[in-house]
């Protein structure tokens, strides 16, 4: 396990952090340190046909070793990590033999990793965790999915007793700020489906997503002097504040879970004469999702109307704009293949935990890509913060599913059972 937990740590403390406000792709130039990497590392352990191009999307194969027609299946994971927090100078640390107390991350800052809040943390115990230093994000999300993959490949290079068909491998950069897909050459890569190494704790196995939208708001005021301000000022600062207010109650993140759908406001700047708000929109149902669309639209309308006298144009401007679907509709109709990722876990003794995801991965997008495309785990918790943390054992787990479903999908006939299944529903 130690070559797994050194692969990963040579991962994450590169920089891959991504900037939503860049125009190019990759969004930052520090990404290609680590595609750069995973090339080199890819020819290195063997695998043929790898590729890079100009956007930095990396694929590669490691060619079939039966006589018989395999199915060509794919392994994704994205190299980015998240800008909510830094990832700058990731110091992981190694936490052997988890006692199942407290983890200092950080002593001077007094930073601590508590099972009390994070209760996760206690069906660890006894495990080898990797955490922050308490000043950056780990990146497992999704540097375990890479390890995981790069790993799974080298050990069937190194043990060709164990059969497989084709298998493709992608990654990809700017996941993070919903751009993962965007440049993803799907005939390219050639597989009938794929699996992204992109979920949370071991066990997870997803295929169903949120759909999501962006929404930019941008409220208008007029700045006058507030001595002299009485019935002439509008301060758009309270006018998004106002706005805020008007969206239902107890549909926020922090408030909903399951199937649950909330708006999010997570960026506001402004001041008297101008302030932009920024949310985003989620529901895994298509029809609740429009509505929560259309409900932007409508306030908008609304306060345009209220304030068109006095303003004498619109005061509100709404931009609402699609981010992806909830793949559910793209993969159900093969579900074998989230059958096939179950059955493997189940036969390494991992008990699968199938529930939607409240997020979205590349394999959403790419699902509506023509690549069906459900989601594994990659074992990390408390992503895109200081609390980050992965059981290595999990990254090992995670590269043992790999390597079973390589092996299940070579089997004659494996897909008999799903389809007369499917028949009788």
């Amino acid at each position: 396990m130690q070559h797994i937990i050194d692969r990963f740590i040579s991962y994450v403390t590169i920089d891959t952090e991504s900037d939503p406000n860049s125009q190019t792709t990759p969004s930052t130039q520090k990404q290609w340190n680590l595609a750069n990497k995973l090339v080199d590392e890819l020819k290195t352990i063997g695998l043929e046909d790898v590729t890079i191009d100009d956007k930095a999307y990396i694929m590669a194969t490691l060619p079939s070793n039966v006589d018989h027609e395999v199915p060509t299946i794919g392994f994704v994971s994205h190299f980015d990590t998240s800008p909510d927090f830094s990832g700058e100078n990731v110091k992981p640390q190694i936490v052997e033999n988890y006692d199942g107390k407290d983890i200092v991350l950080n002593a001077e800052k007094n930073i601590v990793l508590s099972p009390d809040y994070f209760k996760d943390l206690l069906q660890y115990k006894g495990q080898t965790i990797i955490t922050t230093d308490g000043t950056t994000l780990l990146g497992a999300d999704d540097k375990a999915g890479i390890t995981e993959i790069v790993s799974a490949m080298e050990y069937l290079i190194q043990h060709p007793e164990i059969k497989h068909g084709k298998i493709r491998i992608g990654f990809t950069p700017d996941e993070e700020i919903g751009r993962g897909a965007h440049h993803f050459d799907v005939e390219k890569f050639g597989a009938q489906w794929a699996y992204t190494m992109d979920g949370s704790q071991i066990g997870e196995l997803e295929y169903e997503n949120f759909n999501a939208a962006g929404a930019k708001i941008t409220f208008r005021g007029k700045s006058v002097h507030p001595g002299y301000a009485k019935g002439k000022m509008i301060n758009s600062m309270l006018l998004a504040n106002d706005f805020i207010n008007e969206l239902p109650k107890g549909e926020t993140p922090q408030e909903t879970r399951g199937y649950e759908g909330f708006f999010h406001v997570h960026h506001i700047k402004g001041n008297i004469e101008e302030t932009v708000l920024e949310l985003i929109i989620r529901d895994h149902n298509r029809k609740k999702f429009e509505k929560r669309k259309e409900l932007i639209h409508k306030l908008a309308k609304q306060f345009n109307k209220k304030f068109a006298k006095k303003f004498g144009e619109d005061i509100v401007t709404a931009e609402v704009k699609d981010q992806y679907y909830n793949m559910k509709e793209k993969v159900l109709p093969v579900k074998y293949i989230v059958d096939i990722a179950e059955k493997a876990m189940r036969e390494l003794n991992i008990k699968p935990i199938i529930k939607p995801i409240r997020g979205g991965t590349d394999g959403s997008q790419l699902s509506f890509m023509g690549l069906p495309c459900p989601n594994i785990f990659a074992g990390g918790h408390n992503f895109h913060g200081k609390y980050e943390y992965v059981p290595a054992e999990s990254i090992q787990k995670a590269t043992d599913v790999i390597v079973k479903i390589a092996e299940l999908t070579a089997i004659p006939g494996i897909f008999d059972a799903p389809e007369k299944s499917k028949k009788r529903k």
